[in-house]
């Protein structure tokens, strides 16, 4: 008998554009686990034509009316940050399992409620902090946790994105550029790429930090409009991991030539580097194709590629250079965790504690003070 498939109801799901349309639907319709039956968008004709683009039987612009729906188990969240709150209490006040896009919240406060919310419910909560399930990253931190390159003693991250490098931007992004939205290169970039950092090397102890807006005002392209930005688009971190290992990191937004990211972790008996690569290179460690790198032949002083092991390849019906290759490799875990009752996917219990991350870099860059990590 043909295993009942997890009934899904998007929220967010443009037919245009949008990340549900770059990244969630591709990867849930590639997982013969899932099957999308519901969308939800703010204007009825943009939810029919979701609806027959992407196979959903139903299509809604209330979300109270989606989440209570009788053919949705989960609901997946993939609009802008300021709706997360509301969207996300709908949703487990109607009893469904939950997938929403990260940041999780403006704020740390509104975090930690959403939280209390979903413990409460008992459903399963999951966090889109897809960088984790990056099959280079996987195998990164099992051959750490191995001990293949001895006791780490650094790790030195270069994340530099391609947004707006002309101080150009989209309509649609420019509310990233107001820093009570919550999603600017902070949370965003920063975010996933500190995650993705913690999730190979374990938690970051204490930190200094700087921040800085470099571009203070961008123009929406198409219409010549000016936006004064209040949300800083450059990180620099010094920082000491609970291991003891001390960590250097930029991240900015902005970058004329060569975005990329690059994770460079040295231990006493070796080297392991992440770098990104591919035509999403530049859209962040969560997005683009990543390669791992080792420790080439003894005494050769150069590195050479790692083969990833098959058992990181979790969503093999989809393209590993695909923009929403991560995104199904998440699902591919969710689907497990759904089936067994297990929980391993990143859940609101570790966003609350990301953006608790952020807020001791926001109070070290405003203080000028050294600051620990709760």
């Amino acid at each position: 008998m043909e295993r009942k498939r997890i009934r899904v109801g998007v929220i967010g799901a443009g037919p245009d554009r949008g990340w549900a349309a770059r990244a969630h639907v591709p990867a849930l319709l590639a997982l013969p686990e899932y099957r999308i039956t519901a969308v939800g968008t703010s204007r009825p004709e943009s939810a029919r034509a979701a609806a027959r683009q992407f196979g959903a039987a139903h299509a809604f612009t209330d979300a109270g009316q989606l989440t209570g729906h009788p053919e949705v188990d989960l609901v997946v969240i993939t609009v802008k940050v300021p709706a997360h709150a509301e969207l996300v209490g709908a949703a487990l006040a109607a009893g469904k399992h939950v997938y929403c896009e990260w940041p999780l919240a403006r704020t740390s406060a509104e975090a930690e409620a959403l939280a209390t919310s979903a413990r409460a419910a008992g459903v399963h909560h999951a966090l889109g902090l897809q960088a984790r399930y990056a099959p280079a990253l996987a195998y990164a931190r099992e051959l750490v946790a191995e001990g293949r390159i001895g006791r780490v003693t650094s790790a030195t991250v270069h994340a530099a994105r391609g947004k707006a490098p002309g101080g150009a931007i989209p309509a649609w992004a420019a509310y990233t550029l107001d820093r009570d939205n919550g999603s600017g290169t902070l949370e965003v970039a920063g975010g996933h790429t500190l995650d993705a950092l913690q999730y190979v090397l374990g938690d970051i102890g204490e930190l200094s930090a700087t921040l800085s807006v470099q571009r203070p005002v961008h123009t929406i392209a198409g219409t010549g409009e000016t936006v004064e930005v209040t949300s800083p688009d450059h990180l620099l971190l010094n920082a000491t991991l609970t291991s003891g290992a001390v960590v250097s990191a930029h991240v900015h937004d902005g970058k004329v030539t060569d975005a990329r990211t690059r994770l460079e972790i040295s231990g006493t008996e070796g080297d392991l580097v992440v770098v990104s690569t591919g035509a999403n290179g530049p859209a962040g460690i969560q997005i683009g194709e990543l390669r791992l790198l080792g420790t080439g032949a003894p005494g050769s002083g150069e590195y050479a590629e790692l083969p990833i092991p098959e058992r990181y390849l979790w969503a093999s019906e989809m393209d590993s250079a695909a923009e929403g290759f991560h995104v199904a490799q998440l699902y591919a875990r969710l689907a497990r965790d759904l089936r067994t009752g297990a929980r391993t996917v990143p859940d609101f219990d570790a966003g609350l504690r990301l953006h608790r991350l952020l807020d001791a870099i926001r109070l070290s860059a405003e203080t000028g003070t050294r600051r620990s990590v709760a």
